[in-house]
């Protein structure tokens, strides 16, 4: 492509950069764009995946159709299948009418599955389906549906790691991956730290109308420097943390390592600099979080096996004192039935209530606020990437992402 071609698709979609993996993935995503082919895109978390489908779909010929760009990891496993095949009116209990969801939605269109190797096994067998011949079943029916849809995925994980412990299809695999297309790292695209820093420091100083900040010449060298774990989503959040926290203007080798760590090999957040002196007992802080939320864990699973147990106790002591003789049955016996319901179903209102009580005990509140804490500061270290947090946490993505919406962390 043309030079002057490749500048007006990056002045359009605001990309900053011109180092030559970054411009070979945007040759290959337009070269693309005017095909039906299958693309999967593979960076690192950060790298900004998410420009090439929107890119890709804006000079398709199905520009004019529906675009929708889905986190697969973000959306519980127990709804996966509904929210991207839809469901059939009754299919379960919240079904209170039927859903085309997004494959059906997107006929004719794009959708971009972002961090599809968070995908379960079930519903990959879905998507292979959809890939091969555009048919897929919603949840609950028996129709098969057909669809027209371009699929662009993305993910962060290894994938063939993931095929070779069973986590992922291969079938699959094969299918996304006709045309790949490799993101690089930030700490691969050279002086290109330097543009994307100054973008950054501009869009921080017109938002908040301060003066913007500038590097010395020592400061870029420590910039170029860095590896950049996070990439160009961390190289954002340093930029505005020093245009906010620094009274100096002009950030010099000393100022700017405030706020990159000094080990070029670490992977955790850049921590937010301090003025006061003292120890700092982060290390010993955060194992205790960690034990705290495994005891968190082993709590919840200890008292859901104790109201089980108290549950088959109390239908014993129930049927023996509550329950008429055989004699004194109604001889109808659909009352019988519903005699039994309104038994049970008052078990299940007892159960309920002992357990929100058993829940808002103090004990209970303060491990919620240690497993928050604890979550939080997984999230910190891991530059908020969720798969990487779940694996710290030793819980799986989909529960993570659960208990983020409990403690009102999405």
């Amino acid at each position: 492509m043309k030079t002057s071609n490749l500048q007006d698709i990056k002045n359009r979609y605001n990309i900053v950069g011109n180092c030559d993996a970054l411009n070979r993935a945007l040759d290959i995503a337009l070269q693309v764009a005017s095909t039906d082919l299958s693309v999967l895109i593979v960076g690192e978390s950060g790298v900004g995946k998410e420009i090439i489908p929107r890119l890709i779909h804006d000079h398709s010929a199905r520009r004019g159709k529906n675009y929708f760009a889905i986190n697969c990891g973000s959306i519980p496993e127990g709804t996966i299948d509904s929210e991207l095949f839809g469901h059939e009116k009754g299919a379960f209990t919240d079904a209170i009418g039927e859903s085309k969801g997004y494959f059906g939605v997107a006929d004719k269109g794009t959708i971009f599955l972002d961090e599809v190797g968070e995908l379960p096994m079930a519903t990959q067998a879905r998507l292979l389906r959809v890939l091969e011949n555009g048919e897929y079943i919603r949840v609950g029916g028996q129709k098969v549906m057909k669809t027209d849809v371009r699929v662009v995925a993305a993910t962060n994980v290894n994938i063939r790691k993931a095929i070779s412990e069973g986590r992922f299809r291969e079938d699959l695999y094969y299918r996304l991956n006709t045309i790949p297309i490799q993101m690089p790292p930030l700490r691969e695209r050279g002086e290109d730290i330097l543009l994307l820093f100054r973008l950054f420091a501009m869009q921080i100083a017109e938002k908040y109308r301060l003066p913007r900040i500038t590097l010395t010449e020592g400061a870029k060298r420590r910039m170029l420097k860095y590896k950049w774990p996070g990439n160009v989503r961390q190289l954002k959040n340093i930029t505005e943390q020093m245009s906010v926290l620094s009274e100096q203007r002009e950030i010099d080798e000393e100022t700017i390592s405030r706020f990159i760590p000094s080990d070029d090999d670490t992977t955790l957040p850049a921590p937010i600099p301090h003025t006061s002196g003292g120890n700092s007992y982060e290390n010993e802080r955060e194992a205790l979080y960690k034990v705290l939320f495994e005891l968190r864990a082993n709590v919840s699973e200890l008292r859901r096996e104790l109201n089980g147990l108290r549950k088959q106790i109390d239908e014993g002591h129930t049927l023996s004192s509550k329950i008429p003789a055989y004699s004194q049955f109604p001889t109808t016996v659909g009352n019988s039935i519903n005699d039994q319901h309104e038994l049970d179903r008052a078990h299940n209102v007892e159960d309920a209530e002992a357990e929100e009580i058993a829940d808002n005990t103090p004990e209970s509140l303060n491990l919620n606020e240690q497993e928050r804490q604890a979550i939080i500061k997984a999230l910190e270290r891991n530059n908020g990437n969720r798969s990487k947090t779940a694996q710290e946490l030793g819980i799986s993505p989909r529960t993570l992402y659960r208990k983020l919406r409990l403690y009102g962390l999405t």
